[in-house]
């Protein structure tokens, strides 16, 4: 950086072609100036950070400008450096907030009634007027209503609601809306370059999620984060000053609710713990990414295949019913309201994780975890108890391909959540009653963590009766996986269902007597 100038001050918009997600207000403002229809009295609304004082100071210029009343002032005469640099004998400054008495309000309007020093219109700016007390409000009434010529009122507010009515019929009220995450995203990788400093993409998209809207409150953390990297941005160090949640970290979330693992819900919040996250935040994160698979589950061809987590995404979707994901959205945000009431944050976000795990639906599985030191007593004790004929099964195995006795296997496991998707996503390259070779897709590695490929051996070896080597790899799926094979018999189902709604006497009449349209999107077939 050049100078130790706060960003938010040093790259303060000077004109309107500057102002970042605020078209409606800037066009509104650009017509009336070229129109020459001035009002005498102006109210910005908006929450902090989002322009309010900027586009007052602009249009303060636009006004004094000595080209004339313009929208688009020349920034170099001397009325136009004078209110960028703040010491403009005629543009007027009051914080409601910090002069909130009558007296203060009757000193200004005794002093509207004298004409400008050096400038077209005298211009007074109110910040959060909203503050004045009822007594100042009525003072300024009749000034507001019948103003001198030369003077024209600039009222900002972050509450408009506490502005008495007969004001806010008396102003030209225009709503400064909160500024798109990746507009902010974008304002601040030009500041950047101009500065000269690298940033992490995907710092910058944390910095303009936490700004929740605010241009100021992202230029601001951008300034932390450049002190925190030593003149650089990256997505590592801003997650550490901003306690964000990784993706991973959600995806393992929702992965180990799948797989009804309180254990690991509980290791996960440790590490969360370990590592500062705000949990308040990372319910917000939580809820986000439902509110993400609920769109994909219900409106599926809203996925951006192109996204990196697109695969876990598909894979959570088939883990939960609507429903589930429903309960736990609801539970995530109840969850996040009782974070002030529990003891420590810490204990109110790993209890909205059990809330989740208590109302999820029993799975076919025992609700007790099996534990892999019980596996081998287990499996001695099916076999002991299997019938003969399940000899004759492990020889008609070896006389079928690979991976058709797979597929044909899949579905008589009893797998639940995303062991059930390991096993779903697997091609086998060579299977036997003793041994079996799964490959899994690249897309899909995260399937292979540990605990999934333990609770598929132990189903596998369950349903032998005996101890079955179980390899698994990474590799090109050159065949059908259970998975391809169930998208395929849902697709069939579902072209099945449309076609029978498109054949339907009264559904064609409808059609040709109304010209209805058919939307097949909301055509479902009945299991």
């Amino acid at each position: 950086m050049t100078d130790s100038q706060a960003l938010a001050r040093k790259w303060r918009p000077k004109d309107f072609t500057g102002l970042v997600g605020q078209e409606h207000v800037v066009r509104a403002l650009v017509n009336s100036m070229e129109q020459n229809r001035l009002h005498h009295a102006y109210l910005f609304t908006g929450t902090r950070g989002v322009g309010k004082t900027t586009v007052a100071r602009i249009l303060a210029k636009a006004l004094n400008c000595e080209q004339g009343v313009t929208a688009t002032p020349c920034g170099k005469c001397a009325a136009c450096l004078a209110i960028d640099q703040g010491n403009f004998v005629d543009l007027i400054e009051l914080d409601a907030a910090s002069n909130t008495q009558v007296d203060a309000m009757r000193e200004l309007l005794d002093n509207a009634q004298y004409a400008p020093v050096t400038a077209r219109y005298k211009v007074y700016l109110i910040d959060e007027v909203h503050m004045l007390s009822k007594s100042a409000f009525n003072a300024m009434l009749k000034t507001l209503e019948e103003p001198p010529e030369h003077v024209k009122f600039i009222l900002a507010t972050t509450d408009p609601q506490k502005i008495p009515v007969t004001v806010l019929s008396r102003c030209l009220q225009f709503n400064l809306k909160q500024i798109p995450p990746s507009l902010i995203v974008t304002r601040l990788s030009e500041i950047l370059s101009m500065e000269r400093i690298v940033a992490d993409a995907t710092a910058l998209k944390l910095l303009a999620k936490a700004a929740k809207g605010s241009l100021r409150d992202a230029l601001s953390l951008l300034d932390q984060a450049i002190a925190l990297g030593n003149a650089t941005v990256d997505e590592k160090n801003t997650r550490v000053m901003l306690g964000a949640l990784d993706q991973d970290h959600l995806f393992a979330l929702l992965e180990a609710l799948a797989e009804q693992d309180g254990a690991a819900l509980l290791a996960i919040a440790d590490q969360l713990e370990a590592a500062s996250v705000s949990f308040d935040s990372a319910l917000q994160d939580l809820a986000a990414l439902l509110h993400r698979l609920a769109i994909v589950q219900t409106v599926p061809q809203m996925l951006d295949e192109e996204q990196p987590e697109s695969d876990r995404l598909l894979a959570l979707v088939k883990c939960f019913t609507p429903e589930d994901i429903q309960l736990f959205y609801q539970i995530a945000l109840h969850g996040r309201a009782d974070l002030g009431q529990a003891p420590d944050e810490y204990s109110g976000f790993t209890m909205t994780l059990m809330r989740m795990l208590a109302f999820m639906p029993h799975s076919q599985q025992s609700s007790h975890p099996v534990h892999a030191s019980t596996n081998a007593n287990i499996t001695r004790k099916i076999k002991s108890e299997l019938p003969a004929d399940s000899r004759k099964q492990e020889k008609s195995i070896e006389n079928d391909s690979p991976n058709d006795a797979w597929l044909a296997l899949v579905n008589q496991l009893e797998l639940s959540g995303m062991t059930r998707m390991l096993a779903q996503y697997s091609e086998a390259k060579h299977f036997s009653a003793n041994r079996i070779e799964l490959c899994v897709a690249e897309m899909h590695k995260h399937l292979l963590e540990k605990s999934y490929q333990d609770k598929l051996k132990f189903q596998l070896e369950s349903h032998f009766g005996k101890p079955v080597e179980v390899i698994f790899s990474l590799g090109s799926i050159t065949g059908v996986t259970p998975a391809i094979l169930q998208d395929r018999d849902k697709l069939a189902k579902q072209s099945q269902a449309v076609e029978a709604i498109k054949s339907d006497p009264y559904v064609q009449e409808l059609i040709e007597q109304f010209d209805a349209k058919l939307n097949i999107y909301s055509i479902k077939p009945i299991n």
